[in-house]
């Protein structure tokens, strides 16, 4: 029940998610946004005031539409409002926000247990805190203007770009806007043309970037930190206390990741936190299995366990924690951007989902081992970084893409000789001017030294 009851929230998500992507499009990321915080208010009542399981249940899963609307739209909205030196560090604001939510819930936990018979509903009931912050503070801003000029609306995309970059001088950037406004405009079914081979490199990173995101172990820690800890021989209040430690760390360290991001790039923090998560991951197993078969709880040595699971949440919040969910929203050009990120979030909600479903049951059947099962994806993932996932840092959102297929030493390969999607007439804006880009800017914008001489 307990893992019913944890996990039924992301399959939610990963279905809402989906439906954001059409959403976003459609309406735009501010009403998706809005349309999170609407769910989070209504699923925190139903849970509040649950009288019966299916009721809780029901409320869990309304909150996961909520969050699936949120994750699906706030990555991609900060991604095109940010410019493009400081992206890395505002989209990883998204994280921020995240860990500080998780630490504040921990907080409530354990503060609440003393509260009885109510506390657990007074640790539900304080979601509406942030839900009505997302609710009245996505209500009080513009849209991007990607999503402005995508749905007929140029000026006013060009007013919002010119208020957010403190300058009227924003022909480059609203041109780039424009013409990926013309590609995406021919495309019928991003979910379609995502598939296509020109789009191979997004929709490879797009899927396997939030799989991997879960097979690090990272919410399996987080979700079951007091029966984990309770498992190295620590009482019921210290391990709640442990995993406001934990929490704590993981805040922290997203500070650092906001700090280093668009100065290393994202490579320097995948690699280098893969790194940390494999140490940290075998030496806890290790630890865990010395432990169980000494017999007797070491004090010591359960002291050194929850200093490593922190080393490792440490590295997991400076590296995957934020760049999965910053890289995937950034790669993708618009005609797929919607599509793209729905994609993501479907996929980090259904494999959440699943490490939520399974979790309990291979630790009991692997034990310590189970640290070396998630050691061992990070290795590969690792790998994969190193492979596949080229630099985005320091390169402007509408430009990524030709970046990407043009010189990345894999993805340029795959893609090549592949059909580039048409461009609809200038007759679907009406005003020329707004939107017209000349065969000769693109030739030098996707030659530019500036833009490329950060790419692997």
């Amino acid at each position: 029940m307990l893992q019913l009851f944890t996990s039924c929230l992301f399959l939610a998500g990963a279905v809402s998610a989906m439906v954001g992507s059409w959403t976003c499009k459609r309406y735009g990321r501010k009403a998706t946004m809005m349309a999170g915080g609407a769910c989070f208010l209504v699923g925190t009542a139903l849970v509040a005031c649950a009288v019966h399981m299916v009721m809780l249940v029901l409320g869990r899963l309304v909150l996961g539409v909520g969050v699936g609307f949120a994750t699906q739209a706030t990555p991609l909205y900060l991604s095109e409002m940010a410019p493009f030196n400081l992206r890395g560090a505002l989209n990883i604001m998204f994280q921020l926000a995240v860990t500080v939510g998780i630490l504040a819930a921990q907080l409530i936990n354990y503060g609440t247990q003393y509260v009885k018979p109510y506390g657990w509903r007074i640790s539900l009931a304080m979601g509406a805190v942030p839900a009505l912050i997302l609710f009245f503070g996505s209500m009080m801003l513009s849209d991007t203007p990607n999503s402005l000029v995508q749905r007929g609306r140029p000026e006013d995309g060009r007013r919002t770009l010119q208020r957010i970059r403190g300058t009227d001088n924003v022909n480059v950037e609203f041109d780039d806007i424009c013409e990926a406004v013309r590609v995406s405009r021919s495309v019928r079914n991003p979910y379609r043309t995502i598939l296509r081979r020109r789009y191979r490199p997004q929709l490879v990173i797009s899927v396997l970037v939030p799989i991997f995101q879960q097979l690090t172990g990272i919410n399996a820690i987080m979700f079951y930190a007091p029966q984990l800890f309770q498992a190295t021989g620590l009482g019921s209040e210290a391990a709640l206390l442990s995993t406001v430690i934990t929490g704590a760390v993981n805040v922290g360290s997203t500070f650092v990741a906001i700090a280093v991001v668009d100065h290393f790039g994202r490579r320097f923090l995948f690699i280098e936190g893969g790194i940390q998560m494999i140490i940290c991951e075998v030496l806890v197993g290790i630890l865990i299995k010395l432990n169980f078969e000494s017999g007797v709880v070491n004090p010591a040595m359960a002291n050194g366990i929850i200093a490593l699971i922190c080393l490792y949440v440490a590295g997991f919040a400076w590296s995957w924690g934020p760049l999965g969910w910053l890289v995937p929203s950034e790669i993708q050009p618009l005609e797929t951007r919607a599509a793209g990120t729905g994609i993501n979030t479907c996929m980090n909600f259904l494999f959440t989902f699943f490490i939520g479903q399974v979790f309990l049951t291979i630790l009991c059947g692997l034990k310590w081992g189970t640290f070396l099962f998630f050691a061992g994806w990070v290795l590969i993932m690792t790998i994969f970084v190193i492979l596949c996932i080229p630099e985005t840092k320091g390169v402007p959102i509408e430009e990524l893409s030709e970046v990407i297929v043009n010189h990345h030493w894999l993805w340029s390969r795959v893609v090549a000789g592949a059909p580039v999607e048409g461009q609809p007439s200038l007759d679907t804006y009406g005003d020329d001017s707004d939107v017209h880009k000349s065969k000769d800017q693109d030739d030098n914008k996707a030659t530019r030294p500036d833009v490329v001489k950060n790419m692997v």
